[in-house]
């Protein structure tokens, strides 16, 4: 059964950078199609970056050129690195798969101004 578990999280200032990890247990991260979301304060979950098999990389327009995505063959992890932080990143990160599982906790990332 395959199972993701974020991490990483944290409070930092606006305008520094947080690295998030997506461990993959289960299974191999290099054969699954891995997906990081935001659900910020009151809102729904939203999808910022993803990476397929073949390691194109996918981003949401809010976050494109602050954040960048990869995978970890050797330690099965799919990270998100975020730069440039902004208050409006506060929320709870998620890591999940096409197609979906189960969501885990999360990891809390908060950005103060």
């Amino acid at each position: 059964q395959v199972r993701l578990v974020e991490s990483g999280g944290g409070l930092v200032q606006a305008g520094e950078s947080l690295r998030l990890s997506c461990a993959v247990f289960g299974s191999s991260a290099s054969r699954n199609v891995i997906y990081w979301y935001q659900q910020a304060p009151g809102k729904q979950r939203e999808w910022v970056a993803g990476i397929n098999t073949g390691g194109t990389t996918y981003y949401a327009d809010s976050v494109k050129g602050r954040f960048t995505i990869s995978r970890d063959n050797a330690k099965n992890t799919v990270s998100l690195q975020m730069s440039s932080l902004e208050p409006e990143d506060t929320g709870v990160y998620y890591c999940n798969s096409l197609p979906r599982l189960p969501w885990g906790q999360g990891t809390q990332v908060t950005v103060s101004s």
